[in-house]
């Protein structure tokens, strides 16, 4: 699959009588019955966290009662338990354009990022720059300051990854180890060049790190073809793995002999059940696992990937590209900025706008029941998942935004009312 997917060759729909019609011709429309879907909501924010696919319930309920609860500690053998950060990694690889022996699933996307600079920094000793970028999720640039304060000599330093020059400055210095970037931007919904960077990275002698987090069930991607070193993502997000679910690494098949994380438990062991004293490492990804995952978390993800091995990511993302199309286009109509890239092959599938009061109007979106979110300090985020988002679900939703905005009933004091988390949802 391409770096950059092709654009749609569906035009916007300008009706919502045009969108029903997209919508009884839509190749992925079976797909929404298979999420639970709360009545009266249409939910925007699947790039936080996914709806509940309906197989998850029955899936965790089988690990909790039968798998446990009867099969007890024969399990790690009898129901594959030990080998279930494998066996999952090698069901999410198709999704990033990896072989199945290098991805394994276990851990959280933070510990992830430490295992994989920290790796990255020793394969390239004679370097001790991570460059990054500005406004990056904080887990990214918190966990590389954390690697600067713990590796001694090693630098972070920061470059617009959305401007060329700026990279190609930052590469021809001459001392950059690693690059860890964002596929795409969690806030504006940028779609990097992942091939293009990756290359340019090697080209100067760098390792590339990407963070597929806000990428992942959204868009297209060929870590195999853009020749990426190591990548780590979440899955609770557009794949639906549930609060809280195991992320990913991703480690390529050409660093998995001399490849060394620094957090070396007994599972990512190449004999754990030797259980001698000395640290030998697994082949393969394998090496990069620590210690006893999340099963029953695990579980839940286990449930979404089998609808995932069914869905053409094609198809996923023509629809997307639509999709935030219509809802770009109509928000900006009613006098909303957006910082969403306007090109097809430049955005993820998120729109982003732009207004002083973001936080009120999302909160008198979500009282309406359109559920998107907000990011300080004045940033409106909505998130699109083509499995379970209608057309017509995103042009009432985009009607109901405009309302809100030209009625100003978001000037309520209420909506002013901040939520104990960071938006209205995080």
């Amino acid at each position: 699959m391409p770096s950059r997917p092709r654009t749609s060759s569906v035009p916007t729909p300008t009706t919502r009588e045009a969108c029903a019609e997209l919508d009884a011709a839509d190749p992925l429309a079976a797909f929404r019955d298979e999420f639970v879907l709360p009545e009266g909501v249409i939910y925007l924010d699947g790039n936080s966290l996914g709806a509940l696919p309906k197989a998850t319930p029955g899936r965790v309920a089988d690990l909790v009662e039968r798998e446990w609860g009867q099969g007890l500690i024969r399990s790690w053998n009898d129901a594959g338990w030990w080998d279930k950060p494998r066996t999952l990694g090698a069901a999410l690889a198709p999704l990033v354009g990896a072989a199945p022996h290098e991805v394994v699933v276990g851990d959280g996307t933070s510990a992830n990022l430490f295992k994989t600079l920290v790796a990255a920094l020793r394969l390239n000793p004679g370097r001790r720059v991570v460059l990054g970028e500005p406004g990056n999720f904080p887990t990214d640039l918190y966990v590389t300051q954390g690697v600067a304060g713990l590796v001694d000599g090693v630098e972070h330093r920061l470059a617009d990854p959305d401007d060329p020059e700026r990279i190609a400055a930052a590469l021809a210095a001459g001392d950059v180890a690693v690059v860890l970037l964002s596929h795409v931007d969690y806030r504006t919904g940028a779609l990097r060049d992942m091939a293009g960077i990756t290359a340019a990275a090697h080209a100067h002698g760098a390792l590339a790190v990407w963070d597929l987090c806000h990428s992942v069930g959204a868009v297209p991607i060929d870590l195999t073809g853009c020749q990426v070193d190591f990548a780590v993502g979440c899955t609770y997000k557009y794949l639906n793995g549930g609060p809280g679910g195991p992320a990913f690494t991703y480690v390529a098949e050409r660093h998995h002999a001399d490849a060394r994380q620094p957090i070396t438990g007994w599972h990512g062991h190449a004999r754990p059940f030797d259980f001698t004293g000395e640290y030998v490492p697994a082949a393969g990804a394998s090496r990069f696992l620590s210690g006893s995952q999340p099963l029953v978390a695990a579980a839940a993800l286990e449930a979404s990937l089998e609808m995932w091995s069914r869905v053409d990511l094609r198809q996923v993302r023509a629809k997307s590209l639509v999709l935030t199309d219509l809802f770009r286009s109509m928000a900006e109509a009613a006098g909303l900025a957006a910082l969403t890239p306007r090109a097809a092959e430049r955005r993820g599938s998120q729109v982003a706008l732009r207004h002083p009061d973001g936080y009120a109007i999302v909160r008198a979106l979500i009282e309406r029941g359109v559920i998107g979110d907000f990011r300080a300090p004045d940033v409106l985020r909505f998130g699109f998942a083509p499995l379970y988002l209608r057309h017509v679900d995103v042009f009432d939703a985009a009607t109901a935004l405009a309302e809100v905005v030209e009625s100003g009933e978001w000037r309520q004091p209420r909506f002013a009312e901040r939520a104990t988390a960071s938006g209205p949802v995080t």
